[in-house]
């Protein structure tokens, strides 16, 4: 034997008939404390302020990325300064 119930409601009137509590004001909460510490982070990850982190932890680091994209690029060539030495 086989039996189908079907059962047409909401998630909320689901939450409610099961008596699940109604989280709706704490997912608020918690999104919108995301939304403000997203907000007032979004400067540090802007590309500006990524690469001046970056370029001012190491003065060489600039020598270094521009060896690594000419390496990637298959140039493989090196500087006429590391030729020198």
């Amino acid at each position: 034997m086989k039996v189908n119930i079907e059962i047409d409601c909401t998630p909320l009137e689901a939450r409610q008939f099961f008596g699940l509590p109604d989280v709706m004001p704490m997912q608020t909460a918690v999104m919108d404390k995301l939304q403000q510490q997203m907000m007032s982070n979004i400067d540090k990850v802007s590309p500006e302020s990524l690469l001046q982190s970056w370029f001012t932890f190491d003065p060489k680091l600039a020598e270094r990325f521009q060896d690594m994209f000419i390496t990637m690029a298959g140039l493989g060539g090196t500087r006429s300064s590391d030729k020198k030495k």
